[in-house]
C-alpha cells in the first residue's frame, strides 16, 4: 500500500513550463504501468506548451477552472468535471484561458 496527502507534498514544476506548479503522490516505479499520478495548478494565461509522449498516455481531469487542450490542433474544452485521454504520440498543449486557476489531476499510463 502507498499513503499519500496533498497537503504533505512539496510543490515542483512542471516539465513543459517551470512557471507551473505540480504536487507529485505517485511516482514511475511506484506500481506497474504508472509513470505519474499528479495534481497541477495553472494560474490563468498559463499553458503547458505542445508535446507529445511516444510510451505513455496521458489522462487528465479538471477538477476547478477552465481552459482548453489541443490535440493535434484540435481544441477541446477543459471545465470541472471534464475527462480526456491522450494516446501515445498525439501532440497535445493545455491552456488556461479563464480567470480562476485551472486544477488538473492527471496520470501517465506506460505503453511499452
Amino acid at each position: 500500500m502507498i499513503a499519500t496527502s496533498l497537503n504533505d507534498l512539496p510543490e515542483e514544476s512542471v516539465s513543459h513550463n517551470p512557471e507551473i506548479t505540480k504536487k507529485v503522490m505517485l511516482r514511475f516505479g511506484d506500481l506497474p504501468y504508472l509513470t505519474n499520478f499528479s495534481q497541477a495548478r495553472f494560474s490563468p494565461g498559463q499553458t503547458a506548451s505542445a508535446h507529445a509522449h511516444q510510451d505513455m498516455c496521458e489522462v487528465f481531469f479538471v477538477q476547478a477552472g477552465a481552459g482548453v487542450i489541443r490535440v493535434d490542433s484540435k481544441e477541446y474544452p477543459l471545465l470541472p468535471g471534464n475527462c480526456i485521454a491522450i494516446e501515445p504520440g498525439k501532440v497535445h498543449e493545455i491552456i488556461n484561458s479563464g480567470s480562476d486557476e485551472l486544477v488538473l489531476t492527471y496520470f501517465g499510463l506506460q505503453v511499452s
